[in-house]
Order: structure tokens, then sequence, then C-alpha cells
């Protein structure tokens, strides 16, 4: 499996684009997909300049239904005119970064008819299975730092239930993609046991250099006694990586804009 990474935070070239996002074109033995969209089209531009051809996405995917993850989805089926998008039932809810920010999606788009929307798991063939986890048991408990949905004019924390995560099983192998992890990763991990766990950690409120060391130490040494090999980057935090790469070590790696991951 091959996983070309076609937007994040950084980015290893001057000759690409990076933003505030996540965006991976994933080549499996069946099927081309798209897992995310970034913010805007940067990741088609970015795809052009590194051999990625969008229009031969077979069937791409929405993580959750936030504006970094969701914000290219217009320009992805401008230029793909025959892949399904696969979202969650609860993506186009009202979410919301504090009282006033809205960081949902366009809510105009959700007439498409390329989109099926997804319960709380779903098996589209041998390769792949959707699932969202909702009704799973949250051992590690989770901040949302301040992160919220609006449910009849009251914004209420975020519990994250637009979430879902992409498993692919291929040689006798798991890959588990997930796009920010907000259900909390050391739950995911704990859920899927995978071989292989590609996604964002949601760390970047942690301050390495505080008391959240501690948090993070933990969190380092929880993922590290699964049998897991981890790539991260995007709401991980950069300082936050390095820290946890230095107790880590060959266990976690970072995708930057550009990368080519083989698996």
């Amino acid at each position: 499996m091959k996983i070309t990474v076609l937007c994040e935070n950084t980015k290893r070239s001057d000759e690409l684009v990076c933003e505030h996002g996540l965006s991976l074109y994933i080549e499996t033995a069946k099927h081309c997909i798209l897992f995310d969209m970034g913010q805007t089209d940067a990741y088609l531009v970015n795809a052009e300049k590194l051999g990625v051809d969008v229009s031969k996405v077979d069937i791409a995917f929405l993580s959750h239904g936030h504006y970094d993850h969701g914000g290219g989805l217009q320009s992805f089926l401008n230029v793909n005119s025959k892949a399904n998008v696969y979202v969650n039932e609860n993506a186009f809810g009202d979410h919301y970064n504090g009282a006033e920010k809205y960081i949902g999606l366009d809510k105009t788009l959700k007439q498409s008819e390329r989109f099926i929307f997804v319960g709380n798991m779903l098996k589209i063939d041998d390769e792949l299975s959707l699932f969202s986890c909702n009704e799973r048991e949250r051992e590690f408990k989770t901040n949302p730092y301040g992160l919220g949905i609006c449910k009849n004019g009251t914004i209420e924390p975020e519990e994250f239930l637009h979430e879902q995560y992409l498993q692919i099983t291929e040689n006798q192998k798991k890959y588990l993609i997930s796009g920010c992890s907000h259900k909390g990763v050391l739950n995911i991990a704990k859920w899927f046991s995978p071989d292989v766990l590609v996604g964002g950690f949601h760390f970047t409120k942690l301050n390495p250099a505080t008391e959240d060391a501690t948090v993070l130490s933990s969190a380092a040494e929880q993922m590290m006694s699964l049998n897991t090999k981890y790539y991260t980057g995007h709401c991980t935090g950069t300082e936050q990586y390095l820290f946890l790469k230095g107790i880590m070590g060959e266990h976690l790696e970072y995708m930057s804009t550009g990368d080519t991951i083989v698996v």
C-alpha cells in the first residue's frame, strides 16, 4: 500500500503548497482512494506536481465534518466525475470553534448525489471498512478544546459523532486511517489494534514544556504498548511530535506534504 500526502500543515519542498488541513492519496491493490480534501484546493495543486491524477480516484472518504478536511469537497467533485464520497451521517452538523467561528462544511453540498451517508459501520468490500465507534466506551478521556456543536440554538461540547475511520485490510495486515482522532488516539488504537495507524493525534493544544509533558509521555507509552507503527501530522503539532518521537523512536514518523509512505 502506498500513501502520498497531498496536503498537510508542513511541506518538504518549496514547490508545494501547505495549509492547516489534511489530504491523503492512498493506492491499494484494488482502489485509488482520496481520504480528506484539505481546507482549499491546495491538495489538487500538489497532486499535479506529485504526479497524482485525482480524476482517477475511484472512491473517496471524509473523516469528519470540519472545514480543514472537507473544504476541498467541491473542487474534488469538479475534477472527478465518478467517485462516491463516503461521509458520516452527522458530518453536515453545525460545528463550531468557540461560540462564533463556524468550522463545518458547506451545507449547499449536502444534496449531492455523490455522497454516501454512513452510520456506525459499513463494510464496503473485503479491503475497505468504515467505523464511527460511537457506541464504544472511551476509556481514555479527551478534551474538545473549545470545539462544539450547535443544537437547538445552543453550542454544546463536541462529542465528535461525525468522525469515522477507514480500515484497509491488505496482505493480512490492518491499516487504520484517521483524520484527527478526536475520539482519542489511545481509544482508537485500542479499539482496532492496527498494524499501522495513520492520522493526526489532536495533541496540538498540549505544551510539552509544561505539565502537559506528563500527558504526552503517558500517551506515548500507551501507544508503544501496542504492536502498531504510527504516521502522524496535522493536528498532532510539530513540537508535540518531536517530544513523542523522543520516546517512541522508530514506532512514530511524521508525514508532511509531498511525502510518500509505503507500508
